[in-house]
């Protein structure tokens, strides 16, 4: 199906409002296959991915944007990100048995981290507690906080798809008034949404079905694939940073050190030869 695995944006022609749609499947299949994940997480992992790459809707340079979570329930770490040109990994980490109730009993007492870290400079990141039953409720807070502009984030996930839309007001242009009765009309509109359609429609015909209508602008849609960051040379830079006294300890008990990616699994193996050379100390011993 051509609308698997992509972004799309669109806008109101009428109204100061813009709005995104995502749609998940093999990329979401690639990040799941990589662990055996509990049901209740699989569904948490596939909703922070859409969430992801909604929200990097609004990077314009080259960066990656991820939403991250830590608790003390059971599960203990939820995390997924996406880059600039929709390149996307998630992972989440559990003890014991999850809830299929809301976030908050699956993850206990939690903030969850919004960070945008560009290519070239600052770093940014915006907290948000913990407070609401879902993902999605928890970062429209967190847009409602950090930019003071409402919004609607819907996210759908099952075994086989990961989907979201997001809508948002945008300010106003020329000092006109916001139209908030367009704004409550359009929401409206968007809560009648079912996973079955946003999984399974493509987005123009999603849009004429909720919104046929309004005027509404609809912009190509982008691919979206997994793709892990890691790297030989990543790991490299890792166990540099650790010091040769800490790296030499370890090779006297094991023959080599080896790093795998949390993410992806893949496996890094670094003989002596190969820290040797890192360190550019052949006679370190």
């Amino acid at each position: 199906m051509k609308h698997s695995d992509t972004f799309q944006r669109f806008l109101f022609d009428n109204h100061q409002i813009r709005g995104e749609l995502v749609r998940l499947n093999k990329s979401f299949k690639d990040v799941k296959q990589r662990k055996e994940y509990p049901a209740p997480l699989q569904t948490l992992i596939g909703e922070a991915l859409a969430a992801s790459v909604l929200m990097s809707g609004t990077l314009k340079f080259e960066g990656i944007l991820s939403v991250q979570a830590r608790g003390d329930g059971a599960v203990k770490l939820l995390m997924a990100e996406c880059t600039h040109d929709k390149k996307v990994r998630a992972i989440g980490q559990w003890e014991g048995d999850i809830p299929s109730e809301s976030l908050t009993a699956q993850l206990g007492a939690a903030q969850i981290a919004i960070t945008i870290d560009p290519t070239k400079g600052q770093r940014y990141q915006g907290i948000v507690p913990l407070e609401k039953n879902t993902l999605a409720d928890c970062l429209i807070q967190y847009f409602e906080q950090s930019e003071q502009l409402s919004t609607l984030i819907l996210l759908f996930c099952d075994q086989e798809s990961a989907s979201g839309l997001f809508l948002q007001q945008l300010p106003a242009r020329n000092n006109e008034a916001k139209d908030s009765d367009a704004w409550n009309r359009l929401t409206q509109l968007a809560s009648t949404l079912t996973a079955d359609e946003i999984h399974k429609l493509d987005g123009e015909s999603l849009l004429k079905r909720l919104y046929h209508e309004e005027e509404v602008t609809i912009y190509p849609e982008e691919p979206v694939q997994f793709e892990c960051s890691c790297s030989k040379q990543r790991t490299a830079s890792t166990i540099i940073s650790l010091g040769q006294d800490e790296i030499y300890d370890i090779l006297a008990e094991q023959k080599a050190i080896e790093i795998s990616c949390q993410f992806c699994n893949e496996l890094y193996r670094y003989e002596k030869s190969e820290i040797d050379q890192l360190f550019g100390n052949n006679s370190f011993h």
